[in-house]
């Protein structure tokens, strides 16, 4: 079962990635009522990796988020990862890049 919940709880997204998803989402014909997977995966080295996709369905235990509009959904590894944490859109490198006041270093 999925829980549903507020970005109070769960990642914020700033302006930058606010628009760059809803941009996206257009150029990819994707609909909103999918939303926005953020998971992870472990590198190796004590590493992970954070990967962003459009347009998911919500999975069994999935947390939900409302993110001012834009449905965000993460599985429970990733939530712990991730809760507290800030997406933003790095323009020169052209990705994502997540902040948490919580991590030693902003991580990719």
């Amino acid at each position: 079962m999925s829980a549903r919940e507020t970005a109070a709880e769960g990642v914020q997204i700033t302006d930058r990635a606010r628009e760059h998803i809803l941009a996206a989402m257009l150029t990819e014909d994707a609909s909103l009522d999918g939303g926005v997977r953020l998971e992870v995966e472990g590198g190796g080295c004590s590493r992970v990796f954070y990967n962003v996709s459009l347009n998911s369905q919500p999975r069994e235990h999935d947390r939900i988020f409302d993110c001012d509009g834009i449905r965000v959904l993460m599985d429970p590894k990733a939530f712990v990862y991730l809760n507290g944490a800030m997406l933003d859109w790095e323009e020169t490198q052209r990705r994502f890049v997540f902040s948490n006041p919580k991590w030693k270093k902003n991580s990719d």
